[in-house]
């Protein structure tokens, strides 16, 4: 009687394209990422050109719309769409650059810290402590204060601020993994904490790090979101999700659809993005002792 074997997580996968959920997660995320990278060629018109004798103009299924303006215009008569294509750039960009910059910091401090131990484990405690201690929300408005509003500072002040998370998580799988056979038999082989670290640790905690990529990007999504909104975020004439409901406040009640899609847009990719951290969550969990 034969045996047919089958490779390590074909079946959490095949759960996976089972799992209506994952299948949405993966198709939001997935959508926006082209729309985002083809904004150029899918944007009907320019983002930034302002039209003061089209403003305010409804969504085309509504009274008053048009059909050259599928969403409407907002209130320097610039195209709803386009802007809203263009804002899916703006948050995957700020989303991602964000995870990888706090990644970086918070991977390097947890596997430090786990698998070293001793003070520099004391060491990477005590930063993740102060961190925490620290609201993120409250030290964002302050420095965006101080030096005003701009692409690249929103990119670093988040990244600056949530890479405790990744640190939290790199140090306990790490302080899991260290003592286990096949890190000892490297260290056994001559091999140098360093190739230790790159060779058999990182890729053993990168399915839980992916995870946590996921959420924080989502997190991350809505941080600009909330900045951009209170005007110390994404500056204009960006077309930020954040900021464009920021503008269109004064409007909500008398043309709330302004305020209504870049909401419901922001909702769906962080909704996506959350779905797909469950979708990676179910086809990457493994069992740290190989």
């Amino acid at each position: 009687m034969s045996t047919v074997l089958q490779p390590a997580g074909a079946g959490n996968r095949r759960r996976i394209w089972r799992n209506a959920g994952a299948i949405l997660g993966v198709g939001i995320v997935g959508f926006i990422t082209l729309v985002a990278i083809f904004a150029p060629w899918l944007a009907p018109y320019d983002p930034f050109t302002i039209d003061l004798g089209r403003r305010v103009i409804p969504p085309m299924w509504m009274e008053g719309g048009t059909p050259a303006n599928i969403l409407g215009t907002d209130q320097l008569g610039r195209d709803y769409l386009s802007r809203l294509i263009y804002g899916a750039r703006v948050s995957m960009i700020i989303g991602v650059a964000t995870i990888i910059t706090s990644g970086i910091i918070g991977t390097f401090l947890g596997v430090m810290g786990g698998f070293y131990g001793g003070r520099i484990d004391d060491a990477v405690v005590f930063a993740i402590t102060a961190r925490l201690s620290i609201p993120v929300v409250l030290v964002a408005l302050a420095v965006a204060g101080l030096l005003g509003t701009s692409f690249t500072l929103v990119i670093l002040v988040l990244g600056l601020l949530l890479w405790d998370r990744f640190a939290v998580v790199a140090r306990s799988t790490t302080m899991q993994i260290r003592n286990l056979d096949y890190v000892a038999a490297a260290r056994c082989a001559g091999c140098s904490p360093m190739i230790v670290l790159l060779k058999e640790v990182l890729p053993n905690i990168a399915t839980h790090l992916a995870v946590v990529a996921t959420l924080e990007m989502a997190l991350a999504i809505l941080l600009e979101a909330a900045l951009s909104f209170l005007g110390l975020g994404v500056p204009p004439p960006l077309p930020s999700w954040g900021l464009m409901i920021s503008e269109a406040k004064e409007y909500m009640f008398f043309s709330p659809w302004v305020i209504m899609i870049p909401g419901i847009a922001l909702f769906i990719l962080v909704l996506g993005v959350n779905l797909l951290g469950d979708a990676l969550r179910d086809m990457l969990g493994t069992d740290l002792s190989r």
